[in-house]
């Protein structure tokens, strides 16, 4: 009798060992979340590492020609200055540590925490002294989020229009898995040089008056993986092959004792 209730002890044993642990799965979870974000920005903000394309047009082209660097051969992937469709590439700017990007004929500009409204005006307003009407379009080159977790499809991806919506990002990752935690999705963004943090209850309506419902560049928005997956991730197959084992072995005993009882 005792060995058959060791035997049954371990196969209890085994089956709990054989759940996974929260805390070797999820990620983030080691401090309680304190920076909240609360409030939503009007416009896209321009931030170090930002890579900006500027082109400047006019009526008379040859006046905004110095405003408009174009990638010479050696620049340009496959010492190739043209892009797909037969068009010369446009000069980037990227935005330095300390907030500024080098413009052609206007030297150094600081540009950080200015909107594409702000950054246009200014553009516009010095280019004037040197060309009659230049209309100036700027846009940003490397506006991408990152997705993680309990999604079909996760990685970095590139936006072109400068504005997405959470549930227009994860339909690029193909939707959360069956997996996912709805309840409980958590957003990142890095906000004057500090993280922030959200939380997005999916399965609400009011998701959508969230003041990260628009996301911003960089943005990271992490999926975590619901309490049937964890244990699924961590469940050792062996442990089938073991128990399958412990309960036969139980079985033989139990016979052999009742009939030497």
């Amino acid at each position: 009798m005792k060995t058959r209730n060791f035997l049954i002890s371990l196969l209890v044993v085994v089956m709990l060992t054989s759940c996974g642990s929260r805390k070797n799965i999820v990620y983030f979870q080691d401090e309680p979340i304190s920076d909240i974000i609360t409030s939503e920005p009007k416009q896209l903000i321009y931030k170090p590492d930002d890579i900006l394309t500027i082109n400047v047009s006019a009526l008379d082209p040859e006046t905004v020609m110095p405003f408009n660097l174009t990638l010479v051969a050696g620049g340009a992937p496959n010492n190739n200055p043209l892009n797909a469709q037969g068009g010369l590439q446009q000069q980037t700017y990227l935005v330095d540590y300390d907030g500024n990007i080098e413009f052609p004929v206007l030297g150094t500009l600081k540009v950080e925490g200015l909107t594409r409204t702000e950054l246009t005006d200014m553009l516009t307003q010095k280019i004037s002294e040197y060309a009659k009407d230049p209309i100036v379009n700027v846009r940003l080159a490397n506006f991408t989020v990152t997705i993680l977790g309990e999604v079909r499809n996760p990685g970095t991806f590139t936006i072109q229009d400068e504005r997405i919506t959470v549930l227009e990002a994860l339909g690029l990752a193909d939707d959360l898995t069956i997996f996912g935690k709805r309840k409980n999705v958590l957003l990142i963004r890095e906000v004057e040089g500090k993280k922030k943090f959200a939380k997005i209850d999916l399965t609400s309506i009011n998701s959508v008056n969230s003041p990260v419902y628009y996301l911003q560049q960089n943005d990271v928005i992490y999926v975590e993986p619901n309490t049937a997956k964890i244990r699924a991730s961590t469940y050792n197959q062996n442990n089938a092959i073991l128990i399958s084992a412990i309960g036969t072995l139980t079985t033989i005993l139990t016979v052999f004792l009742v009939n030497n009882n």
